[in-house]
């Protein structure tokens, strides 16, 4: 089985969040109903917070009890600090709704050391999906947002990250914010069932044009998503997919 690309373009920003929430809930309850509990990987970002706002909002009786969520990626912060992914989605969403605490995985990003947060993390997605040496974790749903710069993650142009094929979370080093930044490798993000990336906002439109419509050496970040064995869906509103070929 090889990935598909789907392309979907919502006429405004909260058309963009109505259907990506939609689709979360559609995901999870058919992981849910095939193995019993629905894995999903959250990004940082203002896009994705309009989700989980939106989830927090309109689904609070979705079936949390069997839903499992990660973080993509971390700042090097603690859980409290303003640049918090963990903080933004605890306030958006966990805080929100009746999810148990131990269903929630947050990288321990208060640790001086950003290796061994990332290698602290690594294990524990090998303990929770039981994986056995060389294997990837397989997560249900794996939400990703696109920077300016064609970052995802953070997987950053020109970073170290992008060469790593074995390792599941590493501490990769940002040159521009001079600062690590912990992150899922591609390895793990193109094993998972579904990616879904969400892109928003006219600033988004140059760079959503080179990752989908162009052949860039080397290319950016997020064209090495690939979803080699699952869905890659790709989530725009109007302003962002301007500059498309229709």
């Amino acid at each position: 089985m090889s990935s598909t690309r789907t392309i979907q373009i919502l006429p405004t920003p909260a058309d963009l969040f109505d259907a990506a929430t939609e689709e979360f809930v559609r995901a999870g309850k058919a992981a849910i109903a095939a193995h019993a509990r629905f894995t999903v990987a959250l990004s940082g970002g203002s896009t994705p917070k309009s989700l989980y706002s939106l989830l927090a909002a309109k689904h609070a009786a979705f079936d949390w009890n069997h839903t499992f969520l990660f973080f993509g990626d971390e700042r090097h912060v603690p859980p409290d600090h303003p640049d918090s992914n963990y903080r933004m989605v605890n306030e958006a969403l966990l805080t929100r709704i009746s999810v148990p605490a131990e269903n929630v995985f947050r990288v321990k990003a208060e640790n001086p050391d950003a290796a061994a947060a990332a290698l602290n993390y690594e294990n524990e997605l090998r303990r929770f999906f039981a994986l056995q040496s060389g294997e990837f974790p397989r997560f249900d749903l794996i939400l990703l947002g696109m920077g300016p710069d064609g970052h995802t993650a953070s997987l950053f142009p020109g970073s170290e990250g992008l060469r790593e094929q074995s390792r599941l979370v590493i501490a990769n080093w940002v040159e521009k914010f001079n600062t690590h930044r912990i992150t899922f490798t591609f390895p793990v993000l193109n094993h998972a069932a579904q990616v879904m990336f969400m892109a928003s906002g006219p600033d988004k439109a140059d760079m959503v044009h080179q990752i989908l419509g162009g052949k860039n050496d080397p290319p950016y970040p997020s064209q090495l998503v690939q979803a080699a064995d699952g869905t890659l869906l790709w989530m725009l509103d109007e302003t962002a997919a301007a500059k498309l070929t229709r």
